[in-house]
């Protein structure tokens, strides 16, 4: 039985999103850590951060602090670039597409409640994460003030990659509007 290529590229598609929302609801996932580049004066920085969430539309959230280099990246370029990859299954996922400070208050409140009691404080610093300090000591923090900025990373293109024998797979999907449409690459 021959499956048509439409299909089965949907199915990847349907893979790849599935395990995107592992990656924020289950808490072992191995997507639940990622990369996100973004570009400082044309050159790229990547750091690790958490995701929070996926949404239907697979644009994924994450939180971060207001004053980090990661917000100024974005307002100066919205591209960015996420990757995830789960060693045992031995499955990469490449998120491409613009990302959006969220600054609706209603939704930040929303996700703040999100955030555990314990974790909070990680958006209070006295000074702006990445500030260089003389010692560890020096960081304090302002309970009646945060910095909380959650973002909203807006999906444009998924690339899916499976190292797997006899032929590795990798297919790229790219979203035009609400719909996406797929293409088997050479991997």
């Amino acid at each position: 039985m021959l499956i048509k290529p439409i299909k089965l590229i949907n199915q990847y598609l349907e893979e790849a999103i599935r395990e995107l929302i592992n990656g924020h609801s289950k808490k072992r996932h191995p997507f639940r850590n990622f990369v996100l580049a973004t570009s400082e004066n044309g050159k790229p920085k990547q750091r690790t951060v958490v995701l929070r969430k996926t949404l239907l539309d697979a644009s994924l959230i994450i939180y971060t602090d207001k004053r980090t280099q990661k917000v100024k990246d974005i307002q100066e370029n919205a591209e960015f670039s996420a990757l995830f990859y789960d060693t045992k299954k031995l499955l990469q996922i490449r998120v491409e597409g613009k990302a959006e400070l969220i600054t609706d208050k209603e939704q930040i409140a929303t996700y703040w409640h999100t955030v555990q009691a314990a974790s909070r404080k990680d958006y209070t610093t006295n000074r702006a994460p990445g500030t260089p300090i003389k010692n560890p000591e020096d960081v304090h923090y302002k309970l009646e003030e945060n910095y909380f900025c959650p973002v909203k990373l807006v999906s444009s293109s998924i690339e899916y990659l499976r190292l797997q024998r006899p032929n590795h797979l990798r297919i790229l999907f790219s979203r035009i509007n609400t719909d996406w449409s797929g293409e088997f690459l050479v991997p």
